[in-house]
């Protein structure tokens, strides 16, 4: 039964359900799937960060294994976003922050491609916490940077009396909105790119289940799913990239007050 509601259900893939069973008094700390996602992805970035610091006879190994080289990728990857968006001396100070968002979101988007798996980053709570906090970490950053002059953020120098009236609420709006509209973009894109290929996987299992003719017609769904799977795999790296630019980026404002 549970496994025909999830093939046939696309929504039963976002699903949080219950494991282990945890409660200290008036708080729920149940240990669900979402819970197990977590876990699961710190032990891969942790196994991941052995494998490339892993050096045989404390001597630097040249030859580099598949693991190293892609590692290696990333850095490089994740170096040039913070290069160009923040600065080399200035960021320098950030990658580690940055290089760990960009993984664990890779991770999350990934592990959520995997049949029967759970897709941490397709619910909005989720990834609203997730750029919440960080936002709000890069507002403590500036405050402690620049001090009372952070609010100057809300203000462009030259700005006249009255106009300021006008154009404090329209900055305020639009910088309290940045880590809504960075939790929903990859929220949304998550959730329409796993719902659809799940559409489709659930069609093909309909057809399968026909006779004659009809049966024959399954493996249409199935070939389209091909290049969808991989597009969507390319939508999960895109979008961790693309996170981790904005929060650069938004670091950045913070650092120069720009």
């Amino acid at each position: 039964m549970e496994f025909t509601k999830f093939i046939f259900s696309p929504l039963s893939q976002f699903e949080i359900l219950p494991g282990i069973p945890l409660r200290f008094l008036f708080l729920d700390i149940t240990f669900t799937n979402g819970s197990l996602i977590f876990v699961l992805v710190f032990i891969i970035i942790s196994v991941l960060y052995c494998f490339i610091t892993n050096y045989k006879d404390s001597t630097i190994n040249l030859h580099l294994n598949g693991w190293q080289l892609l590692l290696l990728s990333i850095f490089n990857l994740t170096k040039g976003v913070v290069i160009d968006n923040i600065g080399s001396i200035k960021g320098s100070k950030f990658f580690p922050l940055i290089f760990s968002i960009f993984l664990y979101i890779v991770c999350f988007n990934l592990i959520g491609l995997i049949p029967y798996s759970f897709t941490t980053t397709s619910h909005i709570i989720g990834t609203f916490c997730l750029s919440f906090f960080l936002f709000f970490g890069l507002n403590i950053i500036a405050v402690r940077i620049h001090g009372y002059k952070f609010f100057s953020l809300f203000l462009p120098s030259g700005t006249s009396f009255l106009l300021a009236f006008l154009l404090i609420p329209i900055e305020l709006i639009s910088y309290i909105f940045k880590p809504i509209s960075l939790s929903i973009r990859l929220f949304a894109n998550m959730m329409a790119g796993h719902t659809l290929l799940k559409v489709i996987v659930g069609f093909a299992f309909k057809l399968i289940s026909a006779t004659g003719v009809i049966f024959l017609l399954h493996y249409i769904p199935l070939i389209i799913l091909i290049p969808l799977f991989l597009i969507e795999f390319g939508v999960s790296l895109i979008q961790a990239l693309v996170f981790s630019v904005l929060i650069s980026i938004y670091l950045n404002d913070s650092i120069s007050l720009q």
